[in-house]
């Protein structure tokens, strides 16, 4: 497997409580949790806002150091190791950011923000580089001189997922990469993310609240609740008999699509 995580806690301090002698409490967001993603697998992350899957992702990617427990990628105990030390490591594992109006720097063009990685690992980054990475997410070469707020919000996404290819990872975290998107172009952006799956052989871990999106995109999916875990298994097997009621309600919550003439 490329990613396992055995039980993995994370604790942060408590903003919404004064500290005492200089220390806050801490709050646990992620409790004991437990998973593997294998290679070229993709695995769906599901919950609630604030039930800790979004912490989760960057854990498993080490943007967040557990507080307890052991995490493994690729066999190489990570869990523990400095920045420098998981510098050669960052060229495997990418994330695709909610908010790319946010991720991406608004004073850097297109061409700095994609070739700023590629420079840091000694990869080539020449503007005919940077071109092919943008017709590979399906943007013209001249997106490279504009800026962000040029560009769409679907535009945006789609660069801040040419970002995470550019270094041909191993592991992609995607997290709830079309929440803020129009129908249309979330189903375009999807489209591409699984094409380029299919491509490139990657694992992914898919972080969203859209069960649909997950039915039809994911090999397993994970439920999560207040930081812990309450049901895995493969997406097709969930679906036809979720063994918990929380998972029972997410799936009933799913919108049914509109009944059209003839169908009664």
């Amino acid at each position: 497997m490329l990613i396992e995580a055995q039980k993995i806690s994370l604790d942060v301090p408590d903003m919404g409580h004064q500290a005492v002698f200089g220390q806050r409490r801490k709050l646990r967001i992620l409790k004991d949790v437990s998973l593997s993603i294998n290679a070229s697998e993709t695995v769906g992350i599901v919950g609630e806002s604030g039930s800790g899957k979004t912490s989760l992702g960057r854990t498993l990617l080490r943007l967040y150091q557990p507080s307890a427990g052991q995490l493994l990628f690729d066999g190489q105990d990570i869990s523990s190791l400095s920045r420098v030390e998981m510098t050669p490591l960052r060229r495997r594992m990418q994330m695709i950011f909610q908010d790319p109006q946010s991720s991406l720097n608004p004073r850097h063009s297109i061409g700095n923000i994609l070739s700023g990685a590629l420079q840091l690992h000694g990869l080539d980054a020449s503007e005919k580089a940077l071109a092919a990475i943008l017709a590979r997410v399906g943007l013209p070469a001249s997106a490279l001189q504009r800026y962000p707020h040029q560009l769409s919000g679907g535009q945006r996404q789609r660069v801040g997922i040419a970002r995470a290819i550019a270094l041909r990872p191993d592991f992609i975290v995607a997290d709830e990469i079309v929440s803020g998107l129009d129908v249309s172009t979330q189903a375009q952006v999807l489209d591409l993310l699984r094409g380029l799956k299919a491509e490139m052989g990657m694992a992914l871990a898919f972080i969203s609240h859209d069960l649909s999106v997950v039915r039809h995109l994911c090999d397993r999916v994970i439920i999560m609740r207040a930081g812990e875990i309450v049901e895995e298994g493969r997406t097709v097997d969930v679906f036809a008999a979720p063994k918990t009621e929380f998972t029972r309600n997410l799936i009933d919550c799913i919108p049914l699509p509109e009944p059209r003439p003839g169908w009664l």
